[in-house]
């Protein structure tokens, strides 16, 4: 069971069939289920990855939840929940953590 605390409603979404490179800066919060490389930014947004989604990028932002692939460091700035399937290679840095049994983490 997900123990997600309520975030705001999505506010866009990047498909499955999206690829993006450079930085993606937003408010709000965002999903990802494509491809993104580079930058992913937002001083308090939420970022959901889905499960199909594959991240290199390093990502800064209020919130992080990750059920995806994700290769970068992730920081944020109130909290990171990780869910099954997710695959994460990099360092992540939050006040609150969690990752469910299941996840592949490699970092610290």
């Amino acid at each position: 069971m997900r123990k997600t605390k309520e975030t705001a409603p999505i506010t866009t979404i990047l498909g499955a069939e999206t690829a993006v490179e450079g930085s993606v800066a937003f408010t709000g919060t965002v999903r990802l289920d494509g491809r993104v490389s580079g930058k992913i930014e937002s001083q308090t947004g939420t970022v959901i990855i889905g499960e199909k989604a594959v991240i290199e990028a390093d990502i800064s932002v209020g919130v992080a939840i990750i059920m995806g692939r994700v290769k970068g460091v992730i920081d944020a700035a109130n909290r990171i929940e990780i869910y099954p399937p997710a695959q994460v290679d990099g360092d992540i840095q939050s006040p609150v953590i969690s990752i469910d049994a299941g996840v592949q983490f490699n970092g610290k």
